[in-house]
């Protein structure tokens, strides 16, 4: 976990810290005045522990991730890294990356019979498979962000709309970490119906943390991943039907 401002000097810079509880602002998580010698700096809101997943595991935060708890959402958000010690751009596009192979993944299974689950006669009919897929997944994700991105300014509050279209992406990528689970089925043989038991939490996820991030109300969050959920299962469905064909 990246390390927070630690000497009572850093207190007086501001930060992008929140405290998980409220999200209130807070200068620092912690002060520390030794090695492993730490305290944890409490909300000058509500005045409980800015961030208590300081000092915890990591496997309690993956579970209140997974029963999608706001806190989790918010340490993982604002607090986990820091842009001293984490390169942004890097990790965004690594992390598009994994979310665009998984998407492709996704689209090949819902696209294969299950009596044919083969990989195509020659090279160049792969590649041109491939091809179609990656098309369609890049046009389905474009379709997805712009719907969520303009539906966030006009449905959302609009005093803490997103400060860039980088930030929405790094949002909604880290939020759809369910679709990991779509590895599982390279390894054990799984209907591919498993696939809309994903597709649900990601959708469930991305509107805990779109709640989290705007400081809405769950309904207008939840309208708004419906939406652009919506127009994005439309265009995979169509490029599904399309290379079934």
């Amino acid at each position: 976990m990246a390390s927070c401002a630690a000497s009572s000097e850093e207190e007086s810079t501001t930060t992008d810290f929140r405290c998980v509880q409220c999200g209130f602002p807070v200068k620092t998580l912690y002060i520390q005045y030794s090695p492993g010698n730490i305290r944890l700096v409490k909300c000058g809101n509500c005045k409980a522990v800015a961030d208590g997943y300081i000092e915890c595991e990591v496997m309690i935060l993956i579970l209140d991730l997974i029963l999608h708890k706001p806190k989790a959402y918010r340490h993982v958000f604002y607090n986990m890294f820091s842009k001293e010690t984490v390169n942004f751009e890097s990790l965004l596009w690594k992390l598009v990356l994994v979310y665009g192979m998984l998407d492709i993944y996704k689209m090949w299974v819902l696209s294969t019979n299950e009596k044919e689950y083969t990989m195509p006669a020659s090279f160049t009919s792969f590649l041109l498979e491939f091809g179609k897929m990656l098309t369609g997944v890049m046009f389905g994700n474009l379709i997805f962000i712009c719907v969520l991105f303009c539906s966030t300014r006009k449905l959302l509050n609009a005093a803490t709309i997103f400060h860039g279209w980088k930030q929405m992406l790094f949002v909604i990528v880290v939020s759809s970490y369910f679709k990991i689970f779509l590895l599982a089925m390279m390894v054990w043989e799984f209907p591919s119906s498993v696939i809309v038991i994903i597709d649900v939490f990601v959708l469930s996820s991305n509107t805990v943390a779109l709640k989290v991030i705007t400081n809405s109300v769950m309904r207008r969050s939840l309208l708004v991943c419906a939406l652009a959920h919506g127009l994005k299962c439309f265009t995979s469905e169509s490029k599904v039907f399309v290379l079934q064909s």
